[in-house]
């Protein structure tokens, strides 16, 4: 075999080795976010603001029960078009504030006839504690649904 032979024709040479090396990639920035450990397949930037979209239900506290509807809300119109999980825990916790506030007020005409005393300690405590669970199911990337709460947001 002689080693001073050179191929006829160089194209052949250029052919064989694009087949060999891998199609170059459409260059794609890396991904910024990282995915969370729990197994829920989300990001940790859904998680956080599906999180957040229970969590800033609690500053009603602080604003004497307008948080509880303005902190979900301005969450969930930022995010909505862009991840399905904030849309989904956005519209369940706005659905739930909108709800409490409904009965807070039903509670709260009905102290003309002593019912609304005990109704609207019950509503402020079922209240909290939901809201809790909301947030904690939903930093883990669970799917919450409120207990008896009116779906006026689809």
């Amino acid at each position: 075999m002689n080693t001073d032979q050179q191929p006829e024709d160089s194209t052949e040479t250029e052919d064989a080795q694009a087949e060999a090396a891998p199609p170059p990639e459409a260059s794609s920035p890396p991904p910024t976010e990282t995915v969370d450990s729990s197994g829920s397949g989300l990001s940790k930037d859904s998680l956080n603001m599906g999180m957040l979209c229970h969590l800033l239900a609690l500053t009603a506290f602080l604003t004497a029960g307008a948080g509880g509807i303005v902190g979900p809300l301005v969450i969930w119109l930022i995010k909505k078009d862009s991840d399905p999980y904030v849309d989904q825990q956005g519209k369940e916790s706005l659905n739930f504030q909108i709800s409490i506030v409904i009965y807070s007020i039903v509670a709260g005409l009905l102290i003309f006839v002593a019912i609304g005393i005990f109704l609207l300690p019950i509503i402020g405590l079922a209240w909290l504690i939901l809201t809790i669970i909301g947030t904690i199911k939903a930093s883990k990337g669970g799917m919450w649904q409120y207990p008896l709460t009116i779906r006026l947001i689809k």
